[in-house]
């Protein structure tokens, strides 16, 4: 869950998505592709995806490459309870995904037109994570324009980003209800790090979360709060809500109770809100560096102290989304970053890679969520070391938002 995966055809177009499906992690063996390019139906190419909980979790491909144009990937997920998204992925950049994969639910697909290159499959949790796909053909024409213009692609890719994540944070929410409203306190507590980490990967434009009508100072119609507020700073006339209150009732209380219910009405009906208000926000090239730069702050502040999940202790879950929209906002403003300072591009890529690396030791495809509990004990242990990898990522990142927001 580190990656992102939307269907991007914008950035497919712009010659961005060809390096993107390197990145997605899918176990495949070679036995089980087909060497041929994939069959074409109706004009469009289909490839089917399946994942598995045999061998420590795969995700195969029935055929590693396809012509270039529309391509629809279909994605059965039949027992794996480790792999619950696909990410289609170019130069870090995700261009489709499907998640909410649950074993047993009919196949779901995406279609993305992609120009000749290599791209990756990313299925998180699965026994080889990342799988090479090949678009045979012409290369989609690289991105034209002045960087100020560049840049300017890259806002509205990372928009349809956004909107893609919050979508999918409705379906997850929607299933956490459900268990709640069915009194499932185990379901509940499984789900509950499944639906969190979507908010964390886009929390820093929080400053957009506003419902109309409402002052950015009234809590109760700023949606951030309303979702994703701690006890540590409550608003004691709006009161507490959000997953944090879901949170504490069926990690500390241990039992589902009428509250709760409410408590995940509110909370669907809030992430309902979002997911129409995000579709009205526009970005510019600094709204997403100084937004990376806020994820990462966040991960100071709240993952490493181990204060965001106090309750049930996924901090880590968190860590990584925190870690992949950062990834994200920082992948759609590459291009042109590479024309302004394309050595503080490296550097910021190295480091990215570095935190990467590190929080891959800590997965677990036991816990829901894919991480280890981040507990007292682990966290006296390694508090440190993840936060001194945080830093090394926060100095040469936080140079970017000055020298995107001064390019004419």
């Amino acid at each position: 869950m580190q990656r992102i995966s939307f269907t991007f055809a914008l950035i497919a177009v712009t010659g961005l998505a060809a390096p993107l499906m390197a990145a997605l992690n899918v176990s495949s063996p070679a036995a089980a592709q087909d060497n041929a390019p994939a069959p074409v139906k109706n004009g469009v190419s289909q490839v089917k995806i399946i994942l598995t909980g045999d061998n420590g979790g795969t995700c195969t491909l029935d055929h590693a490459s396809a012509a270039t144009g529309p391509i629809t990937f279909a994605v059965t997920n039949k027992t794996a309870t480790g792999i619950t998204e696909v990410e289609l992925q170019s130069d870090n950049r995700i261009l489709g995904e499907k998640e909410n994969l649950a074993p047993g639910l009919p196949t779901v697909s995406f279609t993305q037109t992609l120009g000749g290159g290599t791209y990756q499959i990313y299925c998180p949790g699965a026994h080889q994570e990342m799988q090479d796909f090949t678009v045979t053909g012409t290369a989609a024409p690289a991105p034209t324009g002045s960087t100020a213009d560049i840049l300017a692609l890259g806002t509205k890719g990372y928009a349809k980003y956004v909107i893609g994540v919050v979508d999918a944070m409705t379906t997850a929410v929607s299933r956490l209800r459900a268990d709640i409203d069915a009194g499932n306190l185990a379901k509940a507590k499984a789900d509950y790090p499944l639906a969190r980490p979507f908010y964390e990967r886009i929390e820093s434009d929080v400053e957009g979360f506003v419902l109309p009508g409402f002052a950015a100072t009234d809590n109760s119609g700023n949606l951030d709060y309303l979702i994703d507020m701690r006890a540590s700073n409550l608003d004691q006339k709006v009161g507490w809500h959000g997953f944090h209150a879901i949170e504490r009732d069926l990690f500390l209380n241990g039992q589902i109770t009428d509250e709760t219910r409410r408590q995940a009405a509110a909370l669907q009906k809030d992430v309902d809100l979002l997911d129409k208000r995000v579709k009205s926000l526009n970005y510019k090239p600094e709204d997403l560096a100084n937004g990376a730069a806020d994820l990462l702050e966040e991960v100071q502040t709240a993952k490493v102290t181990g204060e965001e999940e106090a309750f049930s202790h996924y901090d880590l879950v968190d860590f990584a989304a925190n870690v992949e929209g950062a990834q994200q906002a920082f992948a759609f403003l590459e291009p042109g970053m590479e024309k302004i300072d394309p050595d503080l591009a490296r550097q910021v890529r190295g480091q990215f890679a570095k935190v990467n690396a590190l929080l891959d030791g800590y997965r677990d495809p036991s816990v829901p969520g894919g991480y280890k509990l981040y507990t007292a004990a682990l966290r006296a242990a390694d508090g440190a070391k993840l936060s001194k990898s945080i830093q090394a990522l926060q100095e040469p990142l936080s140079r970017i938002a000055e020298k995107v927001a001064t390019v004419q």
